[in-house]
């Protein structure tokens, strides 16, 4: 006799079905699980035992033998437990199971409840696009899976209910609105006094979704400044949304009670981290702070301070917007379409630039802290402002500085113009324009191409750097509502793009 009931698993952040069979055979009693099945599952035959008699059923003494199909598939994570029970009841004669099988996720606990697993959105595109039409899950996940609207899902407790739900029994989960994520953000630019070009430079890498690095002296703002723009930032799309969710569910990161993310992510990994952290990795690789940053923000405080190799694996996903992670078990590509900020003090003491405070350190040791980001690094940020400290009176100032919500309103009419732009492409920013792109949407009259040659010389720029200020141009553009590239755009753009000058001087 077999028994056959079916599951998912998780492959990067997409998912795949698993069919879960279970045999009887002959010898001692005992509980083998083979298919590639990792340590996390091999436990499951404990948990899964307890929880069947402490739900009132009966564990009989046999041989059981579990495979987890196709074999070949590594498998992790406890999702597979409520399946395996299931078809544990099934083959026992305790239960009879559809004969089109219905998949099944969720963790048993020892007193049969099922407990929450990740990576379910995933499983639910997956099944969507296979053709199911519903699935049993456990009841934490019930918001996240049914926000995509695909399938049917019945959310359940613990053991009895999912065998209710395989029998026809219990009612399907209705989806409820306010699983949405709030929209409150903790800062905005009205606490942010004076700093009016970094505010604009701030604005302008918004509504072009440019990297930005902000420079200057210990204490003169940066951190605030940075930690303000996901105010300002308009609200993901739904196919944003969904694949944003998939990330942070798939990597155990997705708060309870969340259906879609909506605002943009901001990761703030720390300078100590180490570069597995931040493409990711594992065993079987897992996403990595780049990942999870994707479609918002990664914010690197302390940017000089990172480790030299940690700023290279930079490189790949700043220029292809996805990263391709390879361990011993296999390879696995994730998007990695982020907006980088990066904030550093210009030196060791910080007072490189300072007016007030004369710098200490020696010239050599101002070259070393700077070579981390200079060369290619560099040349992949597309703005570079100064962040001076701020005088006492504009400090103690009572009046507040423009809000927020003023500043993301021009941000998404700006947005909305290269959405229309670009509505045949795959992208929709600015800063993804390809070389090709921006010399057809980005045209300069014969005044300011000279004006842009001209400056490229004296600046030295690299010829990915050049094609990076037509960018910014681009969007200071349209954040001025014009069609044309003038010469005060290119201006603006060329102030953003002299760090290298200043450290050569």
């Amino acid at each position: 006799m077999l028994a056959k009931t079916l599951s998912l698993g998780i492959n990067g952040i997409t998912s795949q079905i698993v069919e879960i069979e279970i045999d009887l055979i002959k010898g001692l009693p005992g509980f083998t699980i083979i298919g590639l099945p990792d340590s996390v599952i091999k436990e499951s035959k404990d948990r899964i035992r307890s929880a069947i008699e402490n739900s009132g059923y009966i564990f009989p003494p046999h041989n059981y033998i579990v495979n987890l199909a196709p074999a070949t598939f590594r498998k992790q994570g406890s999702n597979y437990d409520l399946a395996i029970a299931l078809a544990i009841l099934n083959i026992t004669g305790q239960i009879s199971l559809p004969e089109k099988p219905i998949p099944v996720v969720g963790e048993v606990s020892l007193d049969g409840d099922i407990r929450g697993v990740n990576g379910v959105i995933s499983m639910v595109i997956a099944l969507y696009d296979l053709g199911y039409k519903e699935i049993i899950l456990p009841y934490y996940n019930r918001i996240e899976a049914s926000s995509p609207g695909l399938i049917d899902i019945y959310a359940v407790k613990n053991l009895r209910e999912a065998v209710d739900a395989v029998n026809g029994e219990s009612e399907k989960y209705v989806y409820e609105e306010k699983g949405f994520e709030s929209e409150e953000c903790l800062y905005d630019f009205k606490h942010v006094y004076g700093h009016e070009t970094v505010k604009r430079a701030i604005e302008i890498a918004a509504a072009g979704n440019h990297n930005i690095l902000m420079y200057g002296p210990p204490g003169s703002g940066k951190t605030m400044i940075a930690k303000s723009l996901p105010s300002i930032l308009p609200n993901l799309s739904k196919q944003q949304s969904i694949v944003t969710t998939m990330i942070h569910s798939v990597s155990g990161v997705l708060p309870c009670g969340i259906g879609l993310k909506k605002i943009p992510p901001f990761r703030t990994p720390h300078h100590t981290s180490s570069d597995a952290a931040l493409v990711g990795g594992g065993k079987i690789p897992g996403a990595g702070e780049i990942s999870l940053a994707h479609n918002g923000v990664l914010f690197l405080d302390e940017f000089s301070e990172f480790k030299n190799n940690v700023l290279q694996s930079l490189r790949q996903p700043l220029e292809d917007y996805e990263i391709t992670v390879s361990r011993a078990y296999g390879s696995v590509t994730f998007p990695a379409d982020f907006m980088l900020v990066a904030s550093s003090n210009p030196c060791p003491c910080g007072y490189l630039f300072d007016d007030k405070i004369k710098c200490k350190c020696p010239p050599h040791i101002i070259k070393n802290y700077f070579r981390k980001i200079a060369g290619p690094i560099l040349d992949r940020i597309d703005i570079e402002v100064y962040v001076p400290r701020i005088n006492y009176r504009e400090l103690m100032s009572v009046s507040e500085s423009e809000h927020s919500d003023s500043i993301k309103e021009r941000v998404s009419s700006a947005r909305r113009i290269q959405r229309k732009r670009f509505e045949s492409d795959s992208h929709e920013y600015n800063s993804r324009m390809t070389s090709s792109q921006t010399k057809k949407h980005c045209k300069l009259d014969s005044d300011s191409s000279d004006f842009l040659e001209k400056a490229s010389i004296s600046l030295n720029l690299s010829t990915r750097s050049l094609f990076r200020v037509l960018k910014v141009a681009r969007t200071i553009a349209d954040l001025d509502e014009s069609g044309n590239i003038e010469k005060k755009h290119l201006a603006e753009a060329l102030s953003f793009k002299n760090l290298q000058k200043f450290y050569d001087v």
